[in-house]
Order: C-alpha cells, then sequence, then structure tokens
C-alpha cells in the first residue's frame, strides 16, 4: 500500500531528451558495449551456440524487458538521480527512505565497472591501430598471443590507452544531457550500426557464413544444459545496462509524452539485433579459417585477428572491427558514468564540468589498479584472483544481480499500480498486466537464480 504517493509530474533537474529516438540511442548505447560484440559472441561460443542463444532470446524478453521497463519507469517517476530517486519514490510509495541504497549500489555499481571497463576498452582502441598497421598480416597464433601479451603486460601502455579511454568519456558527460550524451550517441550510434553492417556484407563473402547461420540458430535443444542456460539467463539480465543506474539516471530525463513501453521493446529489440549481428560478423570468419568458437574471453583480442592476418583486405576489416567495439565500449561508458555524475551534482551543488571531471578523476585513478593487474600487479592475487578479476566478480556477479532484483522488486511490489500504470500504461491495458505480472513473479525470480547460482549456492543445494 502506498504511503503518500505524489501525483505531481516532476522536472528534470539536468535537462530532457529533445525526442523518442535521442533516447532509444542512448539507452541502447548504455546497453550495447563490450558485452555484445565481445562477451556475447564467446559466450555463445562457449555453450555451443544453437540452443543457447534461442533460450537467451527468450530470457531478454521474457526477463530482461520487465526490468528494463521497471528501472525506466522508476527514473521517470523521480526525476532526479538514482539515490535521490529511489529515497524519494521509497518514502512516497513505501515509508521508507532506506530504499536509497538500491541507488547507491547502482552508482556506485557503474563507477567501479567503469574503472576496468576503461581499460579493456582501451586494449580495443589500441588494437584499431594494430589492425591498421597491418601487425597481423601472415601471423601465426604464438605472434598473436605475443602482440596481446605485449599490450597487457606493459604497465605504461595500458596506462596511456586507459587514460585516452577515461578522457573521451569524461568530455561527453562533462556537456550535458543535450550537447553531451545525446551528441553522441546521434553519431556513435549510427556509425556503430554502419561499421557492424559492413563487417557483416564482409563475413558473407570472405567466411563461412553458412556454418555460423547453423551454429548460432539450429535448435538443438538436447545440448542446453542446465549450466549454459543459467548463463543464458545472466547475460540476458544484464546485457540491456539494468541494474547499474544506467537506465535509470536515463530514463529521468525522458518526457512524459513518450511510451514507456513501446519505448523499452525499441531498446531490447535494437540491443538484441546487434548482439546477434557481431555474432554473425565474427563466426563466419572463426569457421572460414578452421579457428575454435568455444576459444572463450580470447575470441576478439587473440583468436580474430589471427583470422584478420589470412583474409583479403584482413588489415581494413579488422581496424573497422576495433572500432567497431571502441564506439560501442564508449557509449556504454558515458552512461556508466552519469549516474554517478548526476548524484554529486545534486548532492553537492556542483557543476557538471565540476562533477564530471572530479568522478572521472577518481575513475582514472582506480582504474590502475585494473589496469596493472596484468602486468606488475599480477602477482597480488586474493579470493577471485588479480584485483581487476575480483571487480569483475564483484560488480557483474553480485551488485547487479542484487540491484537488477531490488528495483524490478520495487516496482512490482513497492510502487502502488496507480503509479506504476501512470508511468507505463495509463489505461492498464494487456501490455500492462504482462508487465506486472512478469515484474512481481518471472523477473524477481529468475534474478535470484542467477545471483544463487553466481554465489555458488544452486551447486552446494545440487540444483545446477
Amino acid at each position: 500500500m502506498a504511503a503518500n504517493v505524489s501525483t505531481e509530474r516532476r522536472v528534470s533537474l539536468h535537462g530532457e531528451w529533445s525526442s523518442r529516438f535521442a533516447f532509444i540511442l542512448a539507452v541502447t548505447g548504455s546497453a550495447v558495449g563490450l558485452g555484445n560484440v565481445w562477451k556475447f559472441p564467446y559466450i555463445a561460443g562457449e555453450n555451443g551456440g544453437g540452443a543457447f542463444v534461442l533460450f537467451y532470446l527468450f530470457c531478454v524478453f521474457l526477463i530482461g524487458l520487465p526490468i528494463m521497463v521497471a528501472e525506466i519507469s522508476i527514473g521517470r517517476r523521480g526525476r532526479r538521480n538514482p539515490v535521490a530517486t529511489m529515497a524519494l519514490l521509497g518514502s512516497e510509495e513505501g515509508g521508507s527512505e532506506q530504499w536509497r541504497y538500491i541507488g547507491l549500489l547502482g552508482v556506485l555499481a557503474g563507477v567501479l565497472i567503469l574503472s576496468f571497463y576503461s581499460v579493456v576498452a582501451g586494449w580495443a582502441a589500441a588494437y584499431i591501430f594494430k589492425a591498421g598497421s597491418n601487425v597481423f598480416a601472415g601471423a601465426d597464433a604464438a605472434a598473436v598471443d605475443a602482440q596481446f601479451d605485449a599490450l597487457t603486460g606493459s604497465p605504461l601502455v595500458n596506462a596511456m590507452w586507459h587514460t585516452l579511454f577515461m578522457g573521451m568519456t569524461v568530455i561527453v558527460v562533462a556537456n550535458g544531457v543535450e550537447r553531451g550524451l545525446e551528441k553522441a550517441v546521434r553519431i556513435l550510434m549510427p556509425a556503430l550500426l554502419a561499421l557492424l553492417l559492413v563487417l557483416l556484407g564482409y563475413s558473407m563473402v570472405a567466411g563461412n557464413f553458412a556454418a555460423a547461420l547453423e551454429f548460432m540458430f539450429a535448435p538443438r535443444l538436447g545440448e542446453l544444459t542446465a549450466d549454459a542456460a543459467l548463463i543464458a539467463l545472466g547475460h540476458a539480465c544484464f546485457t540491456l545496462s539494468v541494474g547499474m543506474g544506467a537506465v535509470m539516471a536515463y530514463g529521468a530525463y525522458l518526457p512524459d509524452e513518450h511510451s514507456i513501453g513501446k519505448t523499452s521493446c525499441a531498446i531490447v529489440f535494437a540491443d538484441t539485433i546487434i548482439a546477434l549481428l557481431a555474432g554473425l560478423v565474427i563466426f563466419p570468419i572463426v569457421f572460414a579459417n578452421g579457428l575454435d568458437p568455444a576459444i572463450g574471453p580470447g575470441l576478439i583480442f587473440q583468436t580474430l585477428p589471427l583470422a584478420f592476418g589470412q583474409l583479403p583486405g584482413g588489415a581494413v576489416v579488422g581496424t573497422a572491427f576495433f572500432v567497431l567495439l571502441t564506439f560501442a565500449a564508449w557509449t556504454s561508458a558515458i552512461s556508466l558514468m552519469e549516474p554517478g555524475v548526476a548524484w554529486l551534482i545534486e548532492s553537492f551543488q556542483l557543476s557538471r564540468r565540476v562533477a564530471a571531471w572530479s568522478l572521472g578523476l577518481a575513475i582514472w585513478l582506480l582504474g590502475f589498479l585494473s589496469a596493472f593487474s596484468t602486468n606488475v600487479l599480477s602477482n597480488l592475487k586474493f579470493w577471485r584472483g588479480t584485483f581487476f578479476d575480483n571487480l569483475d566478480h564483484l560488480t557483474t556477479n553480485i551488485m547487479l544481480p542484487l540491484g537488477g532484483m531490488a528495483i524490478v522488486f520495487f516496482a512490482g511490489w513497492i510502487m502502488s499500480r496507480n503509479s506504476t500504470s501512470d508511468e507505463i500504461d495509463p489505461d492498464a491495458g494487456p501490455s500492462y498486466r504482462a508487465w506486472r505480472f512478469l515484474a512481481r513473479y518471472v523477473a524477481p525470480i529468475a534474478v535470484l537464480l542467477v545471483f544463487l547460482d553466481v554465489i555458488g549456492l544452486l551447486d552446494a543445494w545440487g540444483l545446477a
């Protein structure tokens, strides 16, 4: 039961998106990142494609979509940074401001993720120049591995690329919603899609496209293991950038007249299509060169460069691919930083530029621990491995599941039916009723399963 639900429409303190299309580009840009172009292809490869991909698509629309709708709705309802929004709505809807800690969890997760995400994005940017200078031409596996080891093994080179990428990100965020975030995604997202389509055309001609289609979409349902299903479920939940405050912050800038349901569907569809296209770019090249699609995380930085070195026009294609990967990382990095900047502006009355550069400096400094985890700090290991490994595990396997589960629970059970229907569907039609059922029952249970799996309890109970 709502404690004191406000009917007054609030106004964003940071401006609004100029159009629904701009918002779709922004949130799609947030969702489309290394997870789509790097992680999705390699986890699909590790888990046999086919049934894994189909189950992933099922999870995206039945679990990821309801969580995204919930987070955008909360963001637009509160019109503040995620911490203030959760405190404000928690007080209005549930009589407690303690929900602020869920917003704080998301903001902190975004900051921590960006600190190591920037390092990996720096690798992608470095590979633009490696591919462009044709260093992979005719190289064997040992030579390609040596290139990657030279990059990650140098603290100075790692730090340089991390610094460059963080600078690129801060400059965009410091310029605000319309002049910074919106202007960037209006350029980067069409460029990303154009590059993806060009590379797809190349893969269809130069790669083994038929083998890639069969690998990715032939059902083979008997090959879907329980572990693979949980991996697909987890990636579906968090590929959309939910649970880290970014979608909530972007939702705060969405004008009232735009439908959250239709907009969310467009975002999820675009994000999913880009992930599938990335697979259809990568796997034909892998199969044409007789390489292993189940190679794992090294698929992008070790396996693909080996393939580019053997292909006609490989230098041009490889350069375009790593530009694509860098653009995808950049649009995500912008969204990871925005919630923290909004919180600093509102909490300490800072200007946007001061807030952006202050937070950027803190993330940049923290990022050196990840940048040095592959070289001078590589022997400093605890819990899950290096500092980089631990930060990755803490954020993606613990903080994001907890945040996503809490957000959809809050929207489904704490917010009143009037409040959520007012944001999602004022007529409370079939689409709203479907969302409410998924948000109250299906999505929280699914995310809970993912969380129990990653902390090892499903194994301990003999359920995985």
